[in-house]
């Protein structure tokens, strides 16, 4: 299985249920970049910011891209945004 289908087939806990990642609208996108940037303090949970801000350029993009899901993106930008958004595991 490619690395793109993976991150595509990753599911995602959102609107009240595992969804495939490819699957994800440009709402879900933003919702969860506000979901996580309100959860962002000090101590342990500053480092919710980067994947709060990760998720805002996920929005950034579909937009751009003029996407309805994730799945419509360029395989490139799944590739470098989705350790950044947790969806694959960093590293």
């Amino acid at each position: 299985m490619s690395d793109v289908h993976r991150i595509l087939e990753q599911q995602v806990y959102i609107r009240g249920a595992n969804r495939p990642f490819g699957e994800l609208t440009p709402d879900d996108a933003r919702s969860r970049a506000d979901e996580l940037r309100a959860a962002v303090g000090w101590g342990p949970t500053a480092r919710v910011a980067p994947v709060a801000q990760a998720w805002r350029e996920l929005s950034l993009a579909l937009a751009r891209a003029g996407a309805a899901t994730v799945a419509e993106l360029d395989p490139d930008v799944l590739v470098g945004l989705a350790p950044r958004l947790w969806v694959t595991l960093p590293g």
